[in-house]
Parts: C-alpha cells; sequence; structure tokens
C-alpha cells in the first residue's frame, strides 16, 4: 500500500477496510493484511487530526469587542480536578 495522500483519502479507504473486515468473508491471509493496511492508515489519519489540532486557533472576543486570537486548548475532562 501507498501512502495516502490526503487524510480524506485514508478515511475513505479505513472505511472500505471496515466493511471488508466487518462482512467476514476474507480468508485469514487477506485478513491479515487488511487489517495491517487498517492499522497503518488508521495512524496517518491520527497524526493529521493532531497536526490539524495544533493548528486551530480560537478568536475569543474581548470586553471591548475586539477579537483576540488564542491557541486551541482541549476542553478538560476532569473539570472538577485541578492540574
Amino acid at each position: 500500500m501507498s501512502k495516502p495522500k490526503d487524510f480524506e483519502t485514508a478515511l475513505q479507504r479505513l472505511e472500505e477496510i471496515v466493511r471488508k473486515l466487518d462482512s467476514g468473508d476474507l480468508p485469514l491471509a487477506s485478513l491479515l493484511e487488511v487489517y495491517e493496511e487498517g492499522v497503518t492508515l488508521s495512524r496517518f489519519c491520527q497524526t493529521k487530526l493532531e497536526e490539524a489540532e495544533r493548528k486551530v486557533e480560537i478568536l475569543n472576543k474581548k470586553a471591548d469587542g475586539t477579537l483576540e486570537r488564542s491557541a486551541f486548548e482541549e476542553p478538560n475532562p476532569n473539570p472538577g480536578s485541578h492540574d
């Protein structure tokens, strides 16, 4: 398998692989090959999503009405904890 050119192509192929695996019609050797390709594509997609997340900026409106840029921050999954 060649490296996917973009996230959308990789995701589309990954969806095809999931359908194949779910069908249960593949012999074991083919199943393992397709599974390995799926893992590779999944890692590629995860990397692309992480790269996009780092690039995201949020514009925050300040009290005086001006906009301020700030880096994207993930919401705290444990709002009660103080890390």
